[in-house]
């Protein structure tokens, strides 16, 4: 059947001055039901509630952040209500929840990207291990639980996310990995420490922690490793003091420690045959989440700007009439959309396809994280000095942002990696 031209585009109902107001999801036709019910739900919440939740949590210290007071369990408690878990996600159409997740991340980013980030790594022992097919986790161990990704060490940071070497100088050294597992006899031991950086550390009741796995001949080889649920109640297990750090002080994080933390075996998620994969597995997904979080998190920078750009008069005008500052708001809202693209166009490949592509969520991490902190040095340049003072908003959000250029591998150490894997290098000519 035959469409005329004229049945899909017309300029004749056209007003004299055409304008169109781009609204909170940018130049998109459509969502599925589902996602624009949540869009809708969830954009209340983040702005209204989620917001003022994470600028308080930002002004305490980050031992007053997780107190049994605290708003940052207000927080947790409201969220809950939208019932967005893995019972949920199962229910839906797989052709939606790409799209879904980008909803739900931009919309939480939008609010605050620590609690964002928190919420986030919640999910993931329970959502890889449905990814993987095991249902020990979920029958064991309730979805209410506060999840971690316990992957970063002490002297292996980027590195822990690189075990074949890609970013690696030739001459350099992985040394000793900071935690371990031996698999013997139906048992799992573990021993040694994750970093300051594990996010939710603090306050996480299950791990799905990724460490080296010691070799039958007793050496520990970073590229030899496991994916393990553990338990954060189990013997052994201790944790560190939450940390003070510059950005997204809503967000818990701290040292893991394991003294022989011994598990049945039944917990091994990623055995090391396969550690590659599952590497490349929860990567993929993290990084798209970042590239979610953080289109929303330059959107709410842009929309500061936008509006004290109508409210600020100097020149004896509002100087949104100025035409540097127009240019200027037209740039930030450029890298908002050019990152909620890339990171919606991402997770629909990447969730859909057969095979996901490490390198796209990469895009997609990478282009949001520098988005958001140009858009919101942007902001703070727009507000003038009002825009270093604690008393506007923007420059938590700048602080947010510049955090996310290292969070789940550095930008540069990511950039190579996902190099060699465009140019479908295994690395192997620079391994020690």
């Amino acid at each position: 059947m035959s469409t005329n031209l004229s049945d899909i585009m017309t300029f004749n109902d056209w007003p004299a001055r055409p304008k169109v107001k781009l609204g909170n999801l940018g130049a998109e036709v459509g969502l599925s039901e589902t996602a624009s019910m949540l869009q809708t739900e969830l954009h209340d919440f983040a702005k209204n509630k989620m917001r003022p939740i994470g600028q308080a949590l930002d002004k305490l210290k980050a031992e007053e952040v997780i107190a049994k007071e605290s708003q940052f369990w207000e927080f947790k408690r409201q969220y809950a209500q939208f019932g967005i878990n893995m019972k949920a996600l199962e229910s839906f159409a797989p052709e939606d929840i790409p799209d879904i997740f980008c909803v739900v991340f931009e919309e939480l980013g939008y609010g605050d990207a620590g609690l964002a980030i928190s919420t986030g790594v919640d999910l993931l022992p329970h959502y890889m291990a449905a990814k993987y097919g095991n249902d020990f986790v979920a029958k064991t161990y309730d979805e209410s639980l506060i999840g971690c990704w316990a992957i970063t060490e002490p002297d292996h940071g980027t590195d822990s996310l690189d075990p074949e070497g890609r970013a690696f100088h030739k001459g350099g050294n992985y040394g000793r990995p900071g935690c371990s597992a031996e698999i013997t006899d139906g048992k799992i031991i573990i021993n040694g420490q994750k970093s300051a950086w594990v996010s939710n550390g603090p306050i996480a009741e299950l791990a799905i922690l990724y460490c080296s796995v010691k070799t039958k001949d007793g050496i520990v080889d970073p590229t030899h490793g496991a994916a393990i649920i553990v338990p954060l109640d189990a013997p052994g297990v201790s944790k560190g003091p939450a940390l003070e750090k510059m950005g997204q002080r809503a967000l818990p994080q701290g040292e893991i420690f394991f003294d022989n933390v011994t598990l049945d075996i039944d917990h091994l998620l990623i055995e090391p045959k396969d550690y590659e994969k599952g590497l490349y597995a929860i990567h993929t997904e993290a990084n798209t989440l970042m590239g979610a979080v953080f289109t929303g998190c330059a959107r709410a920078a842009y929309e500061y700007a936008f509006d004290y750009a109508h409210e600020r008069k100097q020149g004896g005008v509002a100087i949104i009439h100025h035409q540097d500052v127009k240019r200027r708001i037209f740039h930030m809202a450029r890298k908002v959309e050019l990152s909620r693209a890339i990171t919606r166009r991402v997770a629909r490949y990447n969730m859909l396809a057969s095979l996901p592509a490490l390198q796209a969520a990469m895009f997609s991490k990478i282009t949001a994280t520098e988005h958001a902190l140009e858009v919101a040095s942007a902001a703070v340049q727009m507000f003038g000095g009002n825009g270093v003072t604690l008393e506007y908003p923007v420059e938590k959000i700048f602080r947010d942002a510049r955090s996310s250029l290292i969070e789940d591998g550095c930008n540069e150490a990511l950039a190579i990696m996902g190099g060699y894997l465009l140019s479908d290098l295994d690395g192997s000519e620079i391994r020690p």
